[in-house]
């Protein structure tokens, strides 16, 4: 078995955003920072670097997972989502991001990437969830400045207008 070197680059391959990354990373490069200083996307924020605040959430393979607790070889293969993929299109709001904005989910928005990350996976999974499903998913996010009151009520306003839209095209 070889010895791994801190420095020692690696390939790593995956898609990000629906767009195919082939680039180096050192073999202890987190992949919050691989996302952010590498490739340039910086919605991914960086906030405790110990997996407990959540700003850091991405999806990877659908799934939320902390960005901060992973590394960049270990996204190999992997279908990762950041925040910028929320976005339906250029100057355009996905309907959480606009129930954020109508709800005042956000405050200083450090932790709202995570946040929309972790929802857009539950709402994904399961759009007939409720209050207590979207409190219980909140839960590993720590937010600072607005509490959690208008940001659960921005998850149910998108939940039911997704609801209402899949209704309306059945």
């Amino acid at each position: 078995m070889s010895r791994l070197n801190a420095h020692e680059k690696k390939t790593v391959t995956f898609k990000l955003n629906g767009l195919p990354v082939r680039a180096d990373a050192e073999s202890r490069m987190l992949l919050s920072d691989f996302i952010r200083h590498e490739i340039g996307l910086t919605g991914t924020h960086v906030g405790c670097e110990h997996g407990v605040c959540g700003a850091c959430t991405i999806q990877v393979d659908g799934a939320p997972a902390r960005a901060c607790l992973m590394l960049a070889v270990q996204a190999e293969g992997a279908d990762i989502r950041t925040v910028e993929a929320l976005s339906p299109g250029e100057g355009r709001l996905s309907a959480l991001q606009a129930a954020f904005k109508r709800h005042h989910g956000l405050q200083c928005g450090f932790c709202t990437p995570g946040i929309l990350m972790s929802l857009d996976a539950l709402i994904s999974a399961r759009p007939d969830a409720g209050r207590n499903e979207v409190r219980d998913h909140l839960s590993g996010h720590l937010c600072r400045c607005t509490g959690y009151v208008t940001i659960v009520e921005a998850a149910l306003s998108a939940l039911d207008e997704i609801r209402r839209e899949v209704k309306s095209n059945v």
